[in-house]
């Protein structure tokens, strides 16, 4: 195993299983896998595709919850070990800077970044095409939304975990107003988390099979002595639909548009019964990560085909090996991604 550590904080009593015998892959699944099924509240259909985080004397997450009338929106939920976990009945009651109530017509995919003393929550939502919406809390009781940082069409938004040469930063993916056939990953920097700029590109879909149509951002960035650790997901179009796959990456510290070291192989891909078997199948999606610094542990919350959130383990040495074993970089992914 080659030394990499991550920077950031301990997490004794984060989920963890150890790698069963014989596994041969860099991450493996919980063996109680998924965590959420379907039907975990009156009104909502399906919970997938959220993030969760460290919070007090457990977990705290933010879910999206596909409500029964097909309108997805944002759910709050609570977790004394990061596996069962309880639901606010009710959607994130969102407010303007006023306090006066602000929700948006719909909000899906959420991420949950923490930035000093303050919870970022971030999401796709309509403003007169998909974009992305951003609120922020401290106590998880009120939640402001903040300026919209982009134009339409964009989705799958994430912050770093604190500022980079004094800069919020966020990774997103530009679309269309579909099912997008297209996707590369961009980073855009921002003073005061109103207005965004010094857009750049970081990387785009590979040659290799399972992230050859479009790629797209994943969980929050993770720190490491040797550059930001990022999972994302990969798809690619089969002759039965899009399959999405979780890969990894390494950026640059200062400088995160450019890649300094990237997995040509998936890091998972749709092979058990609730990532095949769902309401859009062949789904593995990243959206959160849990870490212990001390032990190298990492924990990654996924959703499932679109109808169910499981967990897979792996550590950070156990990824660095595995990106270093099979390190492809693309054409640009080492530039500064302007043009």
């Amino acid at each position: 195993m080659s030394e990499i550590k991550m920077i950031g904080s301990d997490l004794p009593g984060m989920p963890w299983q150890d790698k069963p015998s014989g596994c041969c892959t860099p991450a493996w699944r919980y063996s109680e896998n998924p965590i959420i099924s379907r039907n975990p509240l009156p009104n909502v259909a399906r919970i997938f595709n959220s993030a969760v985080m460290p919070y007090e004397d457990g977990y705290i997450g933010v879910f999206r919850g596909e409500q029964r009338d097909g309108v997805p929106h944002i759910y709050l939920g609570r977790s004394s070990d990061g596996i069962k976990w309880s639901f606010e009945p009710e959607k994130i009651p969102f407010v303007n800077s006023k306090g006066d109530s602000f929700m948006p017509p719909y909000a899906y995919d959420p991420r949950l970044v923490k930035i000093d003393d303050t919870y970022y929550i971030m999401w796709c939502q309509d403003a007169y095409g998909p974009t992305i919406g951003i609120a922020e809390t401290k106590d998880f009781k009120t939640f402001t939304r903040l300026e919209n940082p982009y134009l339409p069409y964009n989705r799958n938004a994430v912050l770093f975990p604190r500022k980079i040469n004094g800069r919020f930063v966020m990774l997103s993916r530009p679309c269309d107003n579909g099912h997008t056939a297209f996707g590369d990953i961009f980073i855009s920097e921002s003073k005061d988390m109103e207005f965004w700029g010094h857009h750049r590109h970081v990387m785009g879909k590979s040659k290799s099979w399972w992230e050859s149509l479009k790629i797209g951002g994943g969980a929050a960035p993770i720190e490491t002595d040797k550059g930001w650790l990022i999972f994302y997901h990969g798809v690619v179009n089969t002759c039965n639909g899009y399959v999405y796959s979780i890969g990894a990456a390494i950026l640059d510290l200062d400088e995160p548009s450019k890649v300094l070291h990237r997995c040509s192989d998936y890091i998972l891909t749709p092979e058990e019964w609730y990532e095949e078997r769902g309401f859009v199948p062949n789904v593995c999606f990243p959206c959160a990560t849990l870490t212990d610094s001390s032990t190298g542990r990492i924990a990654i919350y996924y959703g499932c085909a679109d109808s169910y959130v499981s967990i897979a383990f792996t550590t950070v040495e156990e990824i660095w090996d595995y990106i270093l074993a099979h390190d492809v970089l693309g054409e640009n992914d080492a530039d500064e991604g302007l043009r």
